[in-house]
């Protein structure tokens, strides 16, 4: 208790040390905690085109359907689709009514299921599997033309790659920052007490109780920051949902888990410890040589 009342005592003397020590945590956890929000909607998006038909093969009409059967059975049995679902004519003409409901309804029965061409809906396991299932489909001679949004997954995966490699830089220049500022903070502390640590040192105090009132400080800042930069993040979170529920439309990633929510703030707490107390060590260290 006595430790902590002087890391306390510390902190409260110099107001503007530890807002600045605060505020460069604050950015530090506040930068985590939206990299890692946005990664892991990233990483939903990849979730969910993958769980969809992203490669879609239409039939000549008049492919028969045992063959048909057997070209699913192949994709099936070829281990890289998670789903192969067959859409027969009268199924697609169904599909085109449904999606073209609002046109004309005398230019709709025009439209009949002989025209229409029966189809494979293709989902697999991998994003990275589709050009390898594009590339079956076409090489068949059964097939009329295959769809593939390859340009769309593509840069998908590329975008969410390239935002993963960004945050870690990011957090790590960050996090090196936090350290250095609060080694500098706490340094100056330690040297201002310099006279006093020496007078405990000669009563018998040991160098782990001289140095515990500054870790506790430097903790004290590393928590502080990770929960306001939590806190923010949230906010930030809160006022951007409505605007991701209409860009992110039909994509089942909102509403985020509050479980996954919380498991980011305990992980950024443990964390803020860790850099509290390499800071503060460090800070001491020189000092008690």
């Amino acid at each position: 208790m006595v430790l902590l009342n002087t890391a306390w005592n510390h902190i409260r003397r110099s107001p503007y040390q530890t807002f600045a020590a605060v505020l460069i945590v604050l950015q530090t956890f506040f930068v985590i905690t939206m990299f890692s929000l946005i990664i892991y909607v990233s990483s939903k998006t990849i979730s969910y085109f993958e769980s969809v038909p992203q490669v879609t093969a239409f039939f000549k009409n008049e492919v028969k359907q045992k063959d048909i059967d057997s070209l699913k059975k192949q994709i099936e049995e070829d281990g890289k689709a998670s789903s192969v679902k067959f859409v027969s004519k009268n199924e697609a003409l169904d599909i085109y009514k449904q999606q073209n409901k609002e046109d004309d309804p005398l230019l709709l029965e025009l439209v009949t299921a002989d025209i229409l061409p029966a189809s494979l809906e293709v989902s697999a396991i991998k994003i990275d599997d589709l050009p390898v299932i594009s590339d079956m489909l076409k090489s068949s001679p059964l097939v009329q033309k295959v769809i593939y949004q390859k340009d769309v997954v593509t840069t998908l995966k590329a975008w969410t790659d390239a935002l993963r490699k960004i945050g870690i830089a990011i957090v790590l220049v960050l996090a090196l920052d936090s350290i250095l500022i609060m080694v500098i903070i706490i340094g100056m502390k330690v040297s201002q007490k310099k006279e006093e640590i020496e007078v405990v040192r000669l009563l018998g105090a040991t160098n782990w109780y001289v140095r515990w009132p500054f870790m506790f400080e430097g903790i004290g800042y590393g928590v502080f920051g990770a929960l306001v930069g939590w806190l923010l993040s949230m906010g930030v979170l809160w006022y951007v949902t409505p605007f991701l529920y209409y860009f992110l439309k039909g994509i089942p990633v909102l509403p985020i888990d509050p479980l996954l929510l919380v498991g980011i703030l305990g992980g950024e707490l443990v964390l803020a410890v860790v850099l509290g107390v390499v800071s503060s060590f460090l800070a001491v260290l020189r000092y008690l040589k």
